[in-house]
């Protein structure tokens, strides 16, 4: 099927259409936290990196951005955030363009890096969960009511004045939830949070996640390894050279997985629920 411009459409199921599209009778009061329309972005040498990209994600979502390295998945978060800015097209945030409300969108919208190391700039734990509620000039007692919260949640009560370089990768990735977290965001992005870590690592912010998804929050995990938490997601998105080739429900698209040079699942061998690192 072709699109207006005469561009490819990814191809998207009847159940994705009724499952992940806004019922007609809630069109007019329900819209996505974030939407691309048209989403081109050219690097300073003209080659392609993001080509007509259109894709939405909403507020309690479990989504899973796919795709093999340098098929632009990093390119994407970047723009979904303003950190970069496309060539063509546009990145709307509640139906309104990003540029226009850019602070309110980065308050309720956090892209976790890949590497925790760039991301975390507090000389303690203590510090790096207070920088953002401080920078929004909250009262102190909400900023301390905020650390508290979020520092169970992380599990690091005990570990305040630890320094960040001394915590294990897992705790890091933690921490670096923690400090978008203290800013009671409503949709995290986070950058292969897996990279690096190990079986436990892995587990610890896995957990986390699925805690933050009861709670509502909506989840966009960039991942190439789906075996890891597969089972989790409503939703997967591939992304191939650029372009959004699949986008559907989790159990109609995972298994088109191979096509595009991602592990292929055979649900007839291996059951859906099974594609997890949590220990069953």
């Amino acid at each position: 099927m072709k699109n207006e411009h005469g561009k490819d459409q990814p191809r998207q199921s009847s159940e994705n259409s009724e499952r992940h599209t806004p019922k007609r009778e809630n069109i007019a009061t329900l819209c996505p936290d974030l939407e691309t329309r048209n989403l081109t972005y050219h690097f300073p040498n003209g080659m392609k990196g993001l080509c007509q990209v259109n894709v939405s994600f909403y507020k309690g979502e479990f989504v899973l951005l796919a795709g093999r390295n340098g098929s632009g998945k990093t390119l994407l978060a970047r723009h979904l955030v303003g950190l970069l800015r496309p060539t063509e097209g546009a990145v709307f945030f509640r139906g309104a363009p990003l540029p226009s409300c850019l602070d309110k969108a980065r308050q309720k919208v956090g892209l976790v890096f890949q590497d925790a190391d760039s991301q975390i700039i507090g000389q303690t734990i203590e510090e790096e969960l207070r920088f953002g509620p401080e920078n929004l000039g909250l009262p102190e007692g909400e900023i301390q009511s905020r650390v508290e919260s979020v520092i169970h949640l992380l599990g690091l009560e005990h570990n305040l004045l630890t320094p960040p370089a001394r915590l294990s990768g897992g705790e890091k990735r933690r921490l670096a939830i923690g400090g978008i977290l203290t800013l009671q965001p409503e949709l995290l992005i986070l950058d292969e949070p897996f990279a690096n870590l190990d079986y436990p690592g892995i587990v610890s912010v896995l957990r986390l996640l699925l805690h933050l998804k009861d709670k509502g929050i909506g989840i966009v995990l960039i991942t190439h390894e789906l075996e890891k938490a597969l089972a989790h997601a409503d939703r997967l998105v591939i992304l191939e050279k650029g372009r959004i080739v699949e986008d559907g429900p989790t159990q109609a698209i995972a298994p088109k997985a191979g096509q595009y040079g991602l592990h292929p699942l055979d649900f007839s061998r291996t059951p859906l629920e099974t594609c997890t690192w949590l220990p069953r």
